[in-house]
């Protein structure tokens, strides 16, 4: 009589091989630079989730990054949100770049507040996008800006320093902004593979 064997105790043993599930397409956003959406394995922001810039220092043209989706939106009349932006806004760079200053909103928070305003315009649904500058946010802080991207099917963008590269992130796409040399590189991507290669910032970077 042939024995019974658990099918789990066939995969622990990996006697069985198991394939990988099969992930549909992430809805995307176009960001604006053709090549940056090819360069991005969605090729854009992920729709209603959390993109997060890892940046080595502010200043070193990580906005550039957002500036082409964000005038797209603001020119259409959508509301755009900055939460707690470590430097007062400087409108003529933000006019020259094509966001309608009438649909940009400034936050000033600090702490958990600041997580907690950033949640709850990501929420809404009456935001296009929120950026965010989060002094305090562990794993289950940005997870909860997650789920509120989500719920609200807001795009929503996160800045932190560079040292949080290795702590674990539910953001559905993670970039690192390296200054020396200045280049864009893909540490996590949903359901994709992260590409080998940096893109230099002479590719996204406006002039």
């Amino acid at each position: 009589m042939t024995a019974v064997v658990a099918l789990d105790s066939l995969l622990d043993t990996r006697r069985v091989w198991r394939g990988q599930a099969i992930t549909s397409r992430t809805a995307v956003q176009p960001t604006g630079n053709a090549t940056l959406d090819e360069f991005l394995p969605g090729g854009g922001w992920p729709e209603s989730a959390i993109s997060e810039f890892l940046v080595a220092a502010t200043g070193i043209g990580e906005l550039n990054l957002l500036w082409p989706t964000l005038a797209r939106l603001t020119t259409a009349g959508e509301r755009v949100v900055l939460v707690t932006p470590p430097h007062r806004p400087y409108p003529q760079a933000w006019l020259a770049a094509g966001v309608d200053l009438r649909w940009l909103t400034i936050i000033q928070a600090k702490g958990r507040d600041a997580l907690w305003a950033a949640e709850q315009c990501l929420r809404s649904g009456s935001c296009a996008a929120v950026l965010c500058w989060p002094q305090q946010a562990d794993d289950r802080a940005l997870r909860r800006l997650q789920i509120a991207a989500e719920s609200g099917q807001t795009l929503g963008f996160v800045y932190r320093s560079l040292h949080e590269a290795n702590n674990p992130s539910p953001a559905a796409l993670r970039l690192t902004i390296e200054a020396q040399p200045a280049q864009l590189r893909v540490i996590k991507c949903r359901g994709g593979l992260a590409p080998g290669q940096a893109l230099p910032a002479s590719a996204w970077q406006q002039a």
